[in-house]
């Protein structure tokens, strides 16, 4: 059996109510705590009083789309000026992320560019981040338990990773209450990220037994999960789906991604279009594309996919992703053009994607007229 490692956060804590019970872990982080949350702030308001009912000084900062480097920049300016001990984050990805970049960089000397890779220089942080929690409340990114953050550049037009060990949460708090009533389209496009996020490190050249435990398993009770939800609430498909995104993010920390995201980080920074519905839409295309060129262990990977999905939809295995793609656009996913993808966007995705950290794991090579292909069946 080939060696592997495995890395993620101190203290992962899973399932309703856990995070009313954390409070007390949270407000031991330290007495000034940065708090960054989505741009309704009510709805952390439990969590922010319920700091300050334990004694900390909380200064709130709001994340109002994705991560940018501007935003970054302001971020660290009041976390400094504040002399902010530790970063709670509570919100979805891009929150998270935020405030996952907040706590790396804030104790950091260097200018945030230094330590971003592909347009800057990727270097490792200087100093170690300050403790960091993190809530989500969507399902799909499981950026609670990844060691890095995406980080738009809007100078590159690009989207790009800030990287260290060191960034992996102090404490995770996954309670599925916290994503009940999320609205109905980022329910869908979040939950296809977190399916995308349990199927490419399987299929990752990277992949290794624990994360194969921690991604095959998921891909039924996910995409059944999801299409409850896009009937009706239920709390039972929202606690399947906030353990989907929390396997893929462990899973994708320690075994990469694939092609799927090697093309979703250059569109999402050429066009803005939301992360999620990118990697929905072209996941089953990336699929396709894959399973065309692979052979021997990545080829029965792939079959294995193909099969979960076919099993999960009701149809036979060579129809599923084609199945998957009919549903996702039936569900309401909207296509690339529809997102604000233009065809300049592509072409210039498909040059990019080659030096995205994401492609290095993918099972095949994939050539840029591949790459093209994808993201025309996308459309």
């Amino acid at each position: 059996m080939t060696a592997f490692s495995f890395a993620t956060a101190t203290d992962i804590r899973f399932g309703r109510g856990v995070g009313p019970r954390a409070l007390d872990q949270l407000a031991a982080m330290g007495p000034r705590l940065l708090l960054v949350h989505g741009a309704n702030a009510a709805r952390s308001a439990w969590l922010r009083d319920g700091l300050a009912e334990r004694g900390c000084t909380v200064t709130g900062f709001a994340v109002l789309g994705e991560p940018d480097l501007p935003m970054i920049d302001a971020g660290l300016v009041l976390a400094r000026v504040t002399d902010v001990q530790a970063v709670v984050a509570i919100g979805g990805g891009a929150v998270i992320d935020a405030g996952k970049a907040l706590a790396a960089l804030a104790p950091a000397t260097r200018p945030v560019l230094d330590h971003l890779e592909v347009v800057g220089q990727g270097l490792p942080l200087d100093h170690a981040p300050l403790p960091f929690a993190a809530l989500p409340t969507t399902s799909g990114t499981g950026a609670e338990v990844t060691r890095n953050a995406v980080i738009s550049v809007p100078d590159a037009r690009r989207k790009v990773s800030l990287r260290d060990a060191r960034m992996l949460p102090r404490l995770a708090v996954i309670d599925p209450a916290l994503t009940d009533l999320c609205p109905r389209s980022v329910t869908l496009a979040s939950g296809l990220d977190a399916i995308t996020q349990v199927i490419e490190p399987y299929i990752s050249t990277r992949a290794n037994p624990l994360t194969d435990a921690l991604t095959l398993p998921r891909i039924v009770p996910a995409l059944r999960a999801l299409g409850r939800l896009m009937q009706s609430e239920g709390a039972a498909a929202r606690d399947e789906m906030a353990l989907t995104s929390l396997c893929g993010g462990l899973a994708l920390a320690n075994a990469g991604l694939g092609v799927v995201h090697g093309l979703a980080g250059p569109l999402g920074g050429l066009s803005n279009a939301p992360h999620g519905a990118l990697c929905g839409v072209m996941l089953p295309h990336g699929l396709t594309a894959n399973a065309a060129r692979a052979t021997g262990d990545a080829a029965d990977r792939i079959a294995c996919v193909q099969a979960k999905i076919g099993q999960a939809l009701d149809v036979p295995a060579a129809q599923a992703f084609d199945a998957l793609a009919e549903w996702s656009a039936q569900a309401g996913l909207p296509g690339l053009d529809a997102l604000g993808v233009e065809p300049d966007h592509r072409a210039e995705a498909a040059r990019m994607a080659a030096s995205s950290s994401s492609m290095k794991a993918n099972p095949v090579a994939l050539d840029e007229a591949a790459l093209a292909h994808i993201m025309d069946a996308a459309r």
